[in-house]
């Protein structure tokens, strides 16, 4: 029973796998185009989460900073709200829903990027750096789930969303990793070309 019930569990992530690969092609292309505009000219990819999608904004960031699959040099990204001395400042003299905000506020520049992973896509301090970025004139990118009403009301027709067609978080957050190595390798392939990766 145990075991059936952990197979199924890799049966639901592999179909869902193969309906995203069809839906969210087209909207991780723009995302690949928002980055890459973003970085040759300059910018910088700022990237925070909701939840435990932190861990994954950080995971993201360390691999535009570092690599990915293969060498190359860094590329300016940030994830925010990962500071917990500085979150919990800002927390206690701007309220919790304002901690990602204003960081966006003080570091965002026009022509950067935010990216945003909000499984829920109600997260109201997700909500606020959204509106934060669109103050500094970035680009936003959201990745969501299939219901994402307060963040996709939010969004500019500049924005992408990456809206992963489901509604169980630890589905969308499996599909949310898988997209976001995408969108590295595809901006590796397009700042260096095709090869294979080291990893």
């Amino acid at each position: 029973m145990l075991e059936q019930r952990i197979q199924q569990q890799f049966f639901e992530s592999a179909d869902l796998q193969v309906q995203a690969a069809d839906t969210l092609a087209r909207p991780l292309a723009d995302a690949v185009h928002a980055v890459l505009g973003c970085i040759t000219a300059g910018g910088k990819l700022m990237v925070c989460g909701s939840g435990g999608s932190t861990a994954d904004a950080q995971h993201l960031a360390a691999q535009f900073v570092g690599r990915f699959e293969r060498e190359r040099p860094g590329l300016a990204a940030l994830a925010l709200g990962t500071d917990s001395v500085l979150s919990q400042s800002l927390a206690r003299e701007s309220g919790i829903n304002d901690v990602l905000a204003k960081q966006v506020q003080a570091l965002g520049l026009p022509g950067d990027v935010l990216l945003v992973l909000a499984p829920a896509g109600d997260d109201e301090a997700v909500i606020a750096a959204v509106q934060s970025a669109h103050g500094k004139d970035m680009t936003v990118i959201a990745f969501t789930g299939r219901q994402a009403p307060g963040l996709a009301a939010e969004l500019m027709e500049t924005d992408v969303q990456v809206a992963v067609p489901h509604d169980r978080a630890a589905r969308i957050r499996e599909i949310h990793v898988l997209a976001l190595h995408c969108l590295c390798d595809a901006v590796d392939v397009q700042l260096m070309g095709e090869q294979e990766p080291n990893a």
